[in-house]
Order: structure tokens, then sequence, then C-alpha cells
């Protein structure tokens, strides 16, 4: 708050030139090598002589009562200047020290948990590999599932079919089966009836040789009546015709039981061809849903490669940020060491101009920063002195005693509105 000097625009004014050595203009041997600071009160300045490096020189004359009281009044402002921007300095640090407080996030040391998280970043990524081999499992068992129920309806229908070709062919073998009776029942009527007439006609055999031995042997003169062939041979023809009805029903039957053999024999065959048609289609079909799996199962890992590259880019990206955030948090460190340093001497060079406006005994001191030269007491207007021996500035006050000032010699950055010009 003290560097925007009003009055430092009188220093261009009254800076000595580089070629211009400052002398005192009486020298005694009281004077030689005794240099002395005097205090304001007290002390009237007398005029002195310029001497440049050629020779030449010149006087500079004030009026000592008009100086002195210009002098005082000038400080005493200066002075109730200084007293309230010290006080708005005062007021400004609180104010600095509380926005500070409100605003300035607390910096934490988290390197003790940097194990701990760490650790935890390990178990996270073997939790994620896990749940990701879990993930992996469950969509294999839950393809699995889906295949064994897919084979599971494929079975109960082909089973459903199966029982259902049973059945129509139990209702054909019942059919068959009535059939055959029925047949066995006939045939076992022709053979009863084949056997009666086999009987019959042995029996007729036998009458009709006897009649016909008993004719050639015994001949009676009374002669019977003769029978009618034509009758005779009428009967003898239908019982040839049934003989030969009953052994056409019985080649039609044997055909039959052979038909029905062969029928058989194809539908076990038909089903021996059926089961393994069914067999290969379930092969097939096992094949097809394997296939599908492995497509689906491919699929499935990509995508979670995907997502795990995905995550993988998120997390190398909280790094990033983490890492920016931990240059942040030591770039405010390092700036807050550095504006406290700055506070801190703020504060020591504020001391010092306090204990120099109390009216301490001034001895010497150096401002880096700034090549003003003041000198408390005297309150002469020096000017900017150069570093080195460029010149000696010397003021000699109302007793006699000259005071020379060098380059360095005293140095306080405050305004000066109130030194001579």
């Amino acid at each position: 708050s003290l560097s925007g000097d009003p009055f430092r625009t009188n220093a261009a004014q009254t800076a000595a030139p580089s070629n211009i050595c400052l002398q005192p203009e009486t020298q005694g041997p009281e004077t030689k090598n005794h240099y002395r600071r005097h205090n304001l009160s007290g002390t009237l300045l007398v005029p002195w002589r310029l001497f440049n490096e050629h020779g030449g020189s010149f006087s500079v004359s004030c009026n000592e009562k008009a100086t002195m009281q210009n002098l005082n009044d000038r400080l005493a402002a200066y002075l109730d200047k200084v007293r309230s921007l010290e006080s708005a300095n005062a007021s400004l640090e609180v104010k600095i020290r509380e926005w500070y407080q409100n605003q300035t996030p607390a910096v934490r040391d988290y390197s003790k948990y940097q194990p701990i998280i760490d650790d935890l970043r390990k178990k996270i990524g073997v939790a994620v590999g896990e749940n990701t081999v879990l993930l992996l499992q469950i969509d294999n068992a839950r393809l699995a599932g889906e295949d064994f129920k897919q084979k599971f309806e494929t079975e109960l229908a082909a089973r459903m079919s199966v029982e259902a070709d049973i059945s129509g062919l139990r209702r054909v073998l019942d059919d068959l089966t009535m059939t055959r009776s029925d047949l066995e029942m006939q045939v076992e009527g022709l053979k009863e009836e084949l056997v009666f007439m086999k009987k019959n006609h042995e029996e007729e055999l036998a009458a009709m040789r006897s009649s016909m031995t008993n004719s050639s042997v015994n001949v009676e003169v009374d002669a019977k009546p003769q029978e009618d062939l034509t009758q005779v041979i009428d009967e003898i023809r239908s019982q040839y015709e049934g003989i030969t009805e009953r052994n056409r029903r019985e080649m039609e039957f044997d055909e039959l039981n052979k038909v029905i053999g062969s029928g058989t024999e194809n539908l076990q065959t038909s089903r021996s061809e059926i089961n393994d048609l069914k067999r290969t289609l379930q092969a097939l079909e096992i094949e097809l849903q394997s296939q599908l799996s492995l497509g689906t199962l491919g699929e499935t890992e990509s995508r979670y490669a995907l997502q795990l590259r995905k995550l993988q880019c998120l997390v190398d990206g909280l790094e990033e940020e983490l890492s920016q955030m931990k240059c942040d948090i030591v770039r405010q460190s390092d700036e807050y060491q550095m504006l406290l340093d700055i506070k801190t001497r703020l504060e020591m060079e504020i001391a010092e101009y306090r204990r120099l406006l109390d009216g301490e005994d001034v001895t010497s001191a150096v401002c880096c920063s700034c090549g003003l030269i003041f000198l408390r007491g005297l309150c002469s207007w020096l000017g900017e002195v150069p570093g080195g021996e460029v010149g000696v500035w010397v003021v000699q006050a109302s007793e006699g005693v000259q005071t020379e000032l060098q380059a360095g010699d005293i140095i306080i950055r405050v305004a000066a509105s109130f030194l001579l010009t």
C-alpha cells in the first residue's frame, strides 16, 4: 500500500547527474572522517555548495525559518498519512486473512493414505475382473440353459409326434389283430369243413367202391332202378367247387398273412429309419445351437472387452485428473508459501518503518528492490543514488556539523512528499 507514492515524481527533478560529485562546502578537522545523523528538531539547514568534476561550483540558499516551518507541516501531514495508511493496511490484512481462511481450501497431506488407496485400487481391479468372469459365466450358463430348453422343447415335440405315431400304429395294429382273428376263425372253420368234406368224400368213395365190388361179384337177376348220373355229377361238381373255394380262401389267407408280415417288417424298418432321422436331426440341432452359442459368446466377449476398454479410459482420465489436482495442490502450496514469505518480509519492513518513525536512532538499511535514499531527521530529498561510489551528498547542519550520505547508506520505501525539491 506504500508503493504508490504520489511524490516520487520529485526524484527526477532532484536526482543528481552522474558526472557531478557532491562535496562539503567546508571541511574542518572536526568533521573529517566523522559522520553523524541529526533529528529534525533543533536542526537548521545551511547553504551548501555543489562541485562538479571540472571544478565549477554553485550555491543553494533557502530561508531557514520558512524552510523549517514548511518541513514541520509537511512532516506532520506525512506522519498522519502514514498512520492512516497503516490502519488501512491493517484492516486490509485482516480482510485478506479472513478471505484466505474462508476461500483457500485446506491442503491436506494424503500421502499416508496412498498405500491404502493403492491397495483399494488393486482390490477394485481384482473385483472388476472377477465380476467380469462371473458375468461371462452367467451369460454362458444362461445360453446353456436356453440351449437345453430348446433341446427339451425339441425332444418334447419329437416325443409327442412319436407318441401320436405310436397311437396311430396301435390303432392299426388293433385293426389288424381283429382282422387276423377273424381270418383265423374263418380258417379254422374252413379247415373243419374241409376235414368234414374229406371224410364224407372218403365215405362216399368207400360206399361206391363197395357197391361196385358187390355189383361185380353178385349178379342178381332183379335189376335195381337206374340212378340219375346227372344229379350225381352235379353233386360231385358242387362238392369240388366248395373244395376249390376253400382252397382259394386258404390261399388268400396265406397271402394276407404274408402281406401282414411284410407290412410289419416295413413298419419296423420305417420306425428304425424314423429314429435314425430323428437322431440325425437332434445332432444337427445340437451342432447348430453350439455354433450359435459360440457366436453369442464371441459377441459377449467383444462387448465386455469394449466395456473394459471404456472403464480403463475412464480410470486413466481419473488418474490424470488426480495427477493434475496434485500438481495444482503443490503449485497452490508453493504460491501460498511464497505469499507467506512476502507477507513476512512486508511485516518486517512495516515493523522497521514503525521503529524508524517512532524516533529511534537510524543506522543504515538497504532495500534491494529500490535505489531511493532518505535521511530521517535531515528531511532532505537526496534523490536516486546509483549503487557504487558514484557520488557523495553532503548536508551541513546549523551547528556546522557536516553529514555525508553514500550510495546505499539509508533506504526507506515510504512517500517523501515533505522533502525538499
